[in-house]
């Protein structure tokens, strides 16, 4: 389950419906309702969601690379670099504090645990005011 707070339009969910779970994006939140329109592109459709049938999507190597980050060798000792444009990521090794450090321009921030996709996308936002998706 995701808090409707945390969600904006464009982030990446995974919805359950009828014992199925398709990754979707947000389209719409509505806070009244207490649910979420989520829209998949292998159908072109949207539908409604509880929070209880929308889980978060773990941020991994292979989401980052979704989202078109590139890894970037350099110097960065016990962690990976991805970059996208101006917007970098350090991605360090489990037990490592802080665990992720996200920068752009002259605002870094760093993360002292793993994060959901969903999460990266509103980091990335609210310092880039971009979405990305």
């Amino acid at each position: 389950m995701i808090p409707l707070n945390e969600l904006k339009p464009g982030d990446w969910v995974m919805a359950k419906y009828e014992e199925e779970t398709k990754q979707g994006s947000i389209v719409q939140v509505d806070h009244e309702a207490k649910q979420a329109c989520v829209a998949f592109e292998e159908n072109d459709t949207e539908y409604w969601y509880e929070p209880q049938d929308l889980s978060p999507i773990p941020l991994d190597e292979a989401q980052l690379l979704k989202l078109q980050f590139t890894l970037q060798n350099g110097n960065t000792p016990n962690g990976k670099l991805y970059v996208k444009g101006p917007f970098s990521i350090i991605w360090y090794a489990p037990g490592h504090h802080p665990q992720l450090i996200l920068h752009y321009r002259d605002e870094s921030r760093q993360l002292g645990e793993a994060i959901m996709v969903h999460q990266l996308q509103n980091h990335y936002h609210g310092m880039t005011n971009y979405s990305l998706a």
